[in-house]
């Protein structure tokens, strides 16, 4: 009996999948493990103090979709237990729902199925350069070792600071994962605030953070350079990297030359960098306080969490690649040419469809929820805009309104924290996406613009 079960519900999940669209069937894998997350973070045992069943939810969308805003404090409000279940959700978020099932099909019977490649294909935006077998074993061996490396160097900074060893141990490896990830969940309640001036912290969670955003596409590229299987770095790869540091490089500069507060005590250079680097990389840890920024400050930091890093990492945001797009676009058309050039390069119309696509509703989005937001909580315009970048953005950068919003305000983040994850054009598609029918005639006119 249970054996018919089994298959009869083993039949209608893989009719049900197969006949979903791949955006469809990632915005249902990220849900189902948003659900189940809430649902064990519900269970009392994993408790060290009351949790209401809506922070439970929003701890648990801010985990899988790996952004690290709270409503609660992790380490007072969770037992180790609990500490785990949020640990192994950004750690699903952070490489993908898809990517484990994926790699474990590979490692058993060295091949995926067709369905495998479409949903890693929505989840991940890969160029024709990169294989998706390739793709996916550099994203698990890249992950152990970087994490692996980065436990280690966290427990060498906390045992100096006097930490217990097992304290440490716990403490390494919930971090480390949580910086490569890119999810900003901390067990300390004012993040690395009281580490600001720890210059080994400091260069661990930077390295792990800038190795997780710079993205898996970067890591097989170069992987694929070093075995002699391309001749030259992708496009790609290039943009990223050329766009990332002259960001990191621009912010850097702009907060240490505009913030009063980094100047305050020593290795303000420092905070400077790290601050600029936790928003492009999405990671959500500081370590001076977002709510003593001045205003210039702040709007430097939402245009850095609105940008990101790179496409198929572990960070959020419009990605680099979107704005070099949008950037292509205005130069050829300024200077009159036909065809849409960047670095000497031809970008496909296909691609700049893509790129326009998300810079319409990722902005439209920000507008809309920082609208709605605005009608239900009593707080600054900036304060409001800054949490809305934040978790659409899935950066976890709060100015401490996180755990004082309403519950309808708190409802909105939740979404928004879940979009951000799932990618704002897969979450459109996934919703407005219909299938051909019968094409009719169109007119064709004009439109002034």
């Amino acid at each position: 009996m249970k054996k018919n079960f089994y298959e009869k519900f083993t039949y209608w999940y893989r009719k049900f999948r197969v006949g979903k669209s791949p955006q469809m069937n990632l915005v249902w894998g990220f849900f189902i493990y948003t659900i189940l997350g809430f649902c064990l973070l519900s269970i009392p045992l994993f408790h060290k103090g009351s949790v209401s069943l809506l922070d439970n939810l929003f701890i648990s969308t801010s985990a899988i979709s790996t952004t690290g805003l709270v409503t609660v404090s992790v380490f007072d409000s969770y037992n180790f237990l609990g500490q785990f279940i949020v640990m192994s959700l950004f750690q699903f978020g952070g490489i993908g729902y898809m990517t484990l099932t994926t790699y474990y099909l590979l490692f058993t019977t060295n091949r995926i199925t067709r369905w495998h490649t479409k949903v890693i294909g929505a989840e991940f935006t890969l160029p024709n350069t990169i294989q998706t077998n390739d793709f996916i074993k550099s994203v698990i061996v890249f992950t152990l070792i970087m994490e692996f490396l980065g436990a280690i160097g966290f427990f060498i900074a906390f045992t100096r600071e006097g930490m217990g060893f097992f304290h440490a141990v716990w403490f390494a490896v919930f971090h480390s994962v949580s910086a490569f990830c890119t999810a900003g969940f901390a067990l300390f309640n004012n993040s690395f605030e009281g580490y600001q001036d720890n210059t080994l912290i400091n260069v661990v969670v930077s390295v792990l953070a800038i190795a997780g955003s710079l993205g898996f596409i970067v890591i097989t590229d170069l992987w694929y350079r070093l075995r002699g299987k391309s001749k030259e770095i992708s496009f790609t790869t290039k943009i990223v990297f050329y766009g990332f540091v002259i960001l990191l490089a621009f912010g850097t500069c702009l907060i240490y030359g505009t913030e009063p507060h980094v100047l305050e005590g020593d290795h303000a250079m420092m905070k400077s960098f790290f601050q600029a680097m936790t928003a492009m990389t999405t990671v959500g840890f500081n370590t001076i306080s977002m709510n003593s920024l001045s205003l210039p400050t702040l709007l430097l930091v939402v245009f850095l969490m609105y940008v990101g890093a790179s496409p198929s990492g572990t960070a959020g945001g419009m990605k680099i690649t979107t704005l070099t797009a949008m950037i292509s676009v205005l130069k050829s058309r300024v200077f009159g040419q036909r065809k849409i050039t960047f670095m000497h390069r031809v970008i496909p119309f296909e691609r700049l469809y893509v790129a326009t696509s998300t810079f319409m509703l990722y902005t439209s989005l920000i507008f809309l929820f920082t609208f709605l937001l605005s009608m239900s909580e009593n707080f600054s315009f900036d304060r409001i805009l800054f949490e809305v970048a934040s978790a659409l953005g899935t950066v976890g950068l709060s100015t401490g309104i996180t755990a004082d919003l309403t519950p309808f305000g708190k409802l909105l983040i939740i979404i928004l924290m879940f979009i951000g994850r799932v990618g704002v054009l897969t979450f459109g598609f996934a919703l407005l996406h219909r299938k051909d029918k019968e094409v009719k005639k169109l007119l064709v006119d004009d439109l002034a613009v």
